[in-house]
């Protein structure tokens, strides 16, 4: 028998011998042995050898979230929400998801099921190769040493056991260089919940500060108790003094210790999550836009960072060895966790129960994106300008 009959009859019988049983495949086995003149071993590999365009199925069961419109729904919370890490992630996508089926389309019970009970390592491992790398950009802080022997640093830590204690920065939009006018961001966060508002100011001055401070306490929903900032001269003067001393309740006001972020560490972490993911790094030196800037901070950004965006805190740290073990709570967001705090009044308390369901995370992300690109052209015919000078 020639090599092209051998091969012929190899294909004859290959479909069959892969299809029979033991006693079957043994009788095929010793008659194409017996006709082809092979040791038993090398038919055996030639039987079972993959026939050319056929992929050998995968061993292991099925890949669970190997689903295209899971992925495809995943992707675009993911994106919406600004990149968020997973662990915040898995924390929102039960409140968002009824807002994406009625803004987008109604997903199927597979599709909803695999998006509640995903785990925030499968999103790691998922989210993976889409992840972006972000750049750092400069520091504006000047200090102020008018009344810094005045203000007293804050070495212990606070009592805090609801909101009201509040920590305040400054974030430079600047571009390259800090050198004349440009726009500043005033970030204010409470340790307790998470909450945080954000307001632009020109060339962060002592007064204009204080007027977008003033600005915040009016629009929260509680109550504020303390304030801490940095060593910047836009805090500490003689405007700040003066607001939180003469009240019926004054509020305590306090510093950081000189050239130590961790003491700020909660609003030093806010200035990132908020005006630069919202901002970024450009150059904002028309005055013009601060009052476009604050529409967008004052309400669509402000309901979408604390109604709809999870947030993860701290809740002790060891030591072991060299490295540290951190220990975190369950994400909620700034909204849940100040309902829970159970520090508020019952209207306010009622008020944010009925506000939260209603708000759509998707359409006010669409709003957010709309608003922002209208300051962005301007940034844009502005530096084409510069430029061209």
């Amino acid at each position: 028998m020639g090599q092209m009959d051998r091969k012929a009859y190899l294909e004859a019988i290959r479909p069959r011998y892969r299809v029979a049983g033991r006693p079957e495949k043994k009788r095929i086995l010793d008659e194409f042995c017996m006709i082809c003149g092979y040791n038993r071993k090398y038919a055996i590999v030639l039987l079972n050898k993959r026939i050319a365009g056929h992929r050998k199925a995968k061993s292991g069961r099925r890949p669970t979230y190997d689903n295209q419109r899971f992925l495809e729904v995943l992707h675009r919370i993911w994106k919406t929400s600004d990149f968020m890490c997973s662990r915040r992630l898995t924390a929102i996508i039960p409140l968002w998801l009824p807002h994406y089926e009625k803004l987008y389309s109604p997903l199927d019970d597979e599709t909803r099921n695999l998006l509640l009970s995903v785990s925030h390592a499968t999103l790691d491992r998922l989210l993976k190769p889409l992840r972006l790398r972000h750049g750092k950009g400069l520091c504006g802080t000047k200090p102020g040493t008018l009344l810094r022997n005045q203000i007293p640093i804050r070495t212990d830590s606070w009592d805090i056991d609801g909101p009201g204690f509040m920590e305040a920065d400054t974030v430079a939009h600047c571009g390259t260089s800090l050198e004349g006018d440009f726009v500043w961001s005033l970030t204010m966060t409470d340790i307790h919940t998470g909450w945080t508002e954000c307001r632009a100011v020109w060339n962060k001055g002592g007064l204009a500060v204080l007027q977008e401070v003033m600005d915040i306490e009016r629009n929260l929903p509680f109550k504020l108790l303390e304030f801490d900032c940095d060593n910047g001269s836009e805090f500490l003067n003689h405007h700040f003094v003066r607001y939180f001393a003469n009240r019926k309740s004054p509020v305590r006001f306090t510093r950081s210790r000189p050239y130590k972020k961790n003491d700020n560490a909660h609003v030093e972490q806010k200035n990132w999550t908020h005006p630069r993911h919202m901002l970024g790094y450009d150059r904002i030196d028309n005055p013009d836009l601060v009052a476009m800037i604050n529409d967008v901070y004052a309400n669509e950004w402000s309901m979408y960072q604390n109604y709809c965006c999870a947030s993860a805190k701290l809740l002790h740290k060891t030591k072991i060895n060299s490295k540290y073990k951190k220990i975190y709570d369950n994400p909620a967001t700034p909204c849940q966790r100040l309902i829970e705090s159970g520090k508020i009044p019952d209207n306010i308390k009622n008020m944010l129960t009925q506000l939260q369901p209603t708000l759509n995370p998707f359409k006010l992300k669409n709003t957010i994106e709309r608003k922002l690109k209208l300051i962005f052209n301007h940034i844009r015919v502005r530096s084409n300008v510069r430029q061209r000078i």
